[in-house]
């Protein structure tokens, strides 16, 4: 039975209105009663099984620095990968400016990703009788204090980093490197427990451009790693050969994926028209590009990389969070070419003109943490690089208690981009059960989504064969699979039929209640790419208007306390829903993007404790929020 164009509405599930009844407080999980958490996260119980009959959702992180990454140890980190997985499985760990971290609810799963190029050699360095110890550039990370001081150590290792010395690299032990990847395998195996917490065993691979454009990648590998020591930055700083590598290693049994990210800070290199070395992308490229790299990060500590109002003016939700420089520097970066839904609509156009798609990626997020941890939360944050933004004052949110030279209250110089930064975020993905062999294949398909922090739950599935009975049906997730596909997915048109599209979306008890879920669709007119932004359901009862819009439910923060509404918004958000402007005969991409009602930024959360007003040239608020990987629509011939 096929559904009407329009006439699907948006359903708000009956469990949204229980959630409004035991809301959250707003302090810190803060002054919420352990029975409303208990009512509340019984709610989210009942939704979630009625969605994960056929798979569950994992939340967990793909990208964390411990003290073997140059540039978190000269940062003060001495966290380890064995104590980044117990903080994982929820044991606190100390921040290197001295307080506790720890996580509000345990990882389902995670990948200690230290940089490939030097790993472990700093820990080395720090020891004045090791190999490496009385090199000067060792002696100078070890004496530096303050935080401009190590900023300037953190500098002073680039020429080695970067191979841009005058004579041959006197300073690299790969010995040493073998020995710390080897610990980090070690790590991974020893706190891998198949169907209760998985662990990945993965690297950074840390390239730029000439520029210093970021072109980073996080490798994690299927099951074993190689043998030999993981390709580096130093090997080449063209991704492309990462992918040759990657092609050996699988022809060898060991399979991986790489994952880019901060591409917001490449200057428009990621998601280039072009291969790394300018000449013309080609069939193979793609399928080398799409068969290595099927995932990107879309948000983490260092900015979102969705989208830029300069690429979506239509879309009033595109300025979030965004950081506009590229990476360790103070320099511009360029929109186009960075930004993901730009990529996707590139892909569509290479795709009719060229006939190939290297930009058919699904979506997950991180932290980027350099501490051994994760700060998801708003309300508990530590920013991402140890002693140097460890502090309300470091991170820009509150003044310095001594004005910089020129009368500024404020971090300046290559200081100042913390106050950019943010508490993001989780990959979610959809998977028979916690295990390696389980959430790698969900990584292959695609069937993921990101957050920017909170552990909100999102489903989406297109087909041609949904009802409206679906939405009350025991076996949901069955007649979904059955009858359709899932995130990641790819839907053939069928002659002038209108595929119908499932969306789901279950909000974090522990953080705001959801406000609307859209769609974001984009899709090839006439030879154009073109993209909208459709609202598709309402929390509060509302319906979307002519403009594709839900009414405003009037959600407030008092910027005094933080303390947010608990009487509107929900708990959760389903629908069935038909694109109003459907053509069979044009290709199409579709992906979810859930909102949250407004909250505090952690910057207003730093603030208020330290007795200051909120600084003014920040968001006050934010609305964290979730992203599902694509489905692309094919169209006829």
């Amino acid at each position: 039975m096929k559904t009407s164009k329009r006439k699907i509405m948006g359903v708000l599930s009956g469990l949204g209105a229980l959630y409004l009844l035991v809301g959250c407080a707003p302090t810190s999980d803060q002054t919420q009663s352990p029975a409303a958490v208990a009512v509340a996260e019984q709610a989210s119980s009942v939704a979630s099984k009625r969605l994960a009959s056929e798979r569950n959702a994992y939340f967990g992180e793909l990208h964390v620095h411990t003290q073997y990454s140059f540039d978190a140890f000269i940062f003060g980190t001495r966290s380890t990968p064995d104590s980044a997985y117990e903080y994982a499985k929820g044991k606190p760990l100390a921040h290197p400016s001295g307080f506790d971290m720890q996580l509000r609810v345990p990882l389902d799963f995670q990948s200690v990703t230290d940089h490939a190029m030097y790993m472990g050699m700093l820990p080395a360095m720090d020891q004045a009788d090791s190999s490496v110890g009385q090199h000067s550039v060792a002696v100078a990370i070890r004496e530096a204090g303050s935080p401009a001081e190590r900023i300037a150590a953190f500098q002073s290792i680039f020429p080695y980093l970067r191979k841009q010395l005058d004579g041959p690299d006197d300073l690299l032990d790969l010995d040493i490197v073998r020995s710390a990847w080897e610990a980090t395998v070690d790590a991974a195996e020893r706190h891998n427990e198949p169907g209760k917490f998985t662990t990945f065993i993965g690297y950074e691979y840390t390239a730029a451009g000439a520029g210093r454009e970021n072109l980073h990648r996080n490798v994690i590998f299927r099951g074993a790693g190689p043998t030999t020591l993981p390709f580096s930055s130093m090997d080449s700083m063209n991704p492309e050969d990462l992918w040759d590598w990657q092609d050996e290693q699988r022809a060898q049994g060991i399979e991986s994926l790489a994952i880019p990210h901060n591409s917001n800070g490449s200057d428009g290199m990621m998601f280039a028209l072009a291969q790394t070395d300018g000449s013309p992308m080609t069939a193979e490229y793609a399928a080398q590009r799409m068969r290595n790299e099927p995932l990107v990060e879309i948000s983490q500590v260092k900015g979102t990389s969705e989208t830029h109002p300069m690429l979506s003016p239509n879309d009033e939700w595109a300025d979030f969070e965004l950081m506009q420089v590229k990476v360790a520097t103070v320099d511009a970066s360029k929109p186009e070419g960075s930004y993901v839904r730009e990529a996707y609509r590139n892909g569509l156009q290479m795709q009719q003109d060229k006939g190939f798609n290297p930009y058919r990626f699904g979506i997950v997020s991180a932290t980027d943490s350099h501490v051994g941890a994760g700060a998801f939360d708003e309300d508990d944050y530590w920013s991402k690089v140890g002693i140097v933004d460890g502090t309300p004052q470091g991170r820009g949110s509150v003044p310095l208690a001594k004005p910089n030279a020129d009368g500024s209250v404020y971090p300046s110089g290559s200081l100042a981009n913390f106050d950019k930064w943010g508490a993001s975020g989780l990959a979610g993905v959809w998977a028979e059960e916690n295990t390696r062999a389980s959430i790698y294949d969900a990584f292959r398909r695609k069937e993921t989504f990101g957050t920017s922090g909170p552990r909100i739950q999102v489903r989406f599935f297109a087909g041609y064969d949904y009802d409206a009975g679906l939405l009350d049906s025991q076996n949901i997730t069955q007649q979904l699979y059955a009858g359709g596909v899932p995130m990641g997915g790819r839907l053939q048109a069928a002659a002038d039929a209108a595929p119908t599209f499932y969306l789901a979306a279950i909000r974090d008890v522990h953080s705001a209640p959801l406000q609307r879920l859209q769609v974001v669709k984009g899709w090839l007119e006439d030879g154009v790419t073109k993209e909208q932004v459709f609202d598709v359901a309402c929390s509060d009862g509302g319906v979307p208007n002519a403009q594709h819009r839900c009414p405003d439910n009037n959600a407030k923060v008092d910027l005094q306390s933080c303390e947010f509404d608990q009487e509107v918004g929900a708990g959760e958000l389903t629908t069935l829903w038909q694109d109003p402007e459907f053509s069979a005969n044009q290709a199409a991409f579709y992906y979810v993007r859930v909102l949250e009602n407004p909250s505090c930024r952690w910057s207003t959360w730093d603030a208020i404790r330290a007795g200051v007003a909120p600084r003014e040239s920040l968001h006050s608020t934010i609305q964290e929020r979730a992203w599902s990987s694509p489905i692309w629509f094919s169209p006829v011939g």
